[in-house]
């Protein structure tokens, strides 16, 4: 059969061109559908002489749910949040799903940008920072929408919860600092109410208690480079000043790190060592060489699309947290 603009290529006309059945077209399409090889390549072959494209609005209406599924993030000057984004994307695609980016900073425009990702019938929802309502996140659940959550800290029924190891990766910090001699430790962070921040703290007054240590803390430090370099202005004020520090993001981290050595004329890691979390590329930069708990980001994007994909099957799965490991990068920021 000839391509004719005129002439809408449905998957009957490929059904027919390759001489095989229209279930067996609609397999070919479908991620992870079983379908002969012999019979794939007959389908492809016919969908590509014929010029066909699958048709997603009319999937939408058979199946009642599209292939979009919202990716809710904020904070895109972040580094590791942006690091995020194209392995979700990799794994959504894989899965023959789509990303629907909605921006999380206003939280006014957030609430409604949730509700306008219900108008797309989409397959699910990825949240990967701020707080959006939970009467929103609720909805989607009562409406058997998948939610999957990336590092945050609420725990709804039917809701999956995928996070790094971050109150381990705080003991790690701990041990990694009192190992190279540390004794008057502090810590950077994001404030208490931050699940990430606060999860990390305790980890590290864990493992700084096991040796008897109370750690100096900013708790409310402004995110990002600046919220950094304010802290050890505040943390180098006194008459104790801190021979260590870990920071809740690497970010802080490079703030503090420049704060120390430019601001108060101290050598990094002799005379203060310093380690960040995240692993962003710029730790590695010869600029800051600094060590930080790397976070597995793809791992965190394939466990939060598996978890979409398994409930769209079932909703009604069990709803266990996923814990990720991090690793410890040692670079020059602190001693052996």
């Amino acid at each position: 059969m000839p391509k004719d603009d005129a002439h809408l290529i449905t998957a009957h006309d490929v059904a027919r061109h390759a001489g095989v059945s229209r279930s067996a077209v609609s397999r070919t399409f479908t991620p992870g559908a079983s379908v002969a090889p012999h019979t794939r390549d007959k389908v492809l072959a016919a969908a590509q002489a014929l010029g066909y494209q699958v048709n997603l609005i009319a999937r939408t209406m058979n199946k009642g749910y599209s292939n979009f599924v919202g990716v809710v993030t904020a904070g895109f000057e972040s580094p590791f949040r942006a690091s995020l984004l194209s392995p979700i994307t990799d794994a959504l695609n894989k899965q023959g799903l789509m990303p629907l980016l909605m921006n999380a900073d206003n939280p006014q425009q957030l609430e409604q940008s949730l509700h306008t990702l219900l108008s797309y019938q989409i397959a699910g929802v990825i949240l990967t920072s701020a707080s959006p309502p939970l009467s929103v996140v609720q909805h989607y659940l009562k409406h058997h929408i998948p939610v999957a959550m990336i590092n945050r800290g609420h725990e709804l029924e039917g809701a999956d919860i995928i996070g790094s190891d971050n109150r381990g990766g705080g003991r790690l910090a701990a041990q990694t600092l009192l190992a190279s001699g540390a004794r008057r430790p502090a810590f950077i962070g994001q404030g208490l109410h931050n699940f990430s921040s606060r999860e990390r703290w305790l980890g590290f007054s864990e493992g700084l208690a096991a040796a008897g240590i109370t750690p100096l803390a900013v708790q409310d430090a402004a995110p990002g480079y600046e919220g950094g370099l304010a802290a050890v202005r505040h943390l180098f004020s006194g008459a104790v000043r801190p021979d260590a520090l870990f920071c809740a993001t690497d970010m802080l981290a490079l703030g503090a790190m420049d704060g120390v050595r430019i601001e108060h004329h101290l050598a990094v890691p002799h005379d203060v060592q310093i380690i960040g979390f995240d692993d962003i590329p710029q730790a590695a930069h010869l600029a800051y060489r600094l060590t930080s708990l790397r976070q597995d980001s793809r791992e965190l994007a394939n466990s939060a699309v598996a978890a979409i994909v398994a409930r769209r099957k079932n909703f009604l799965l069990p709803t266990p947290h996923r814990s990720i490991p991090v690793t410890l990068v040692r670079r020059n920021s602190t001693l052996e």
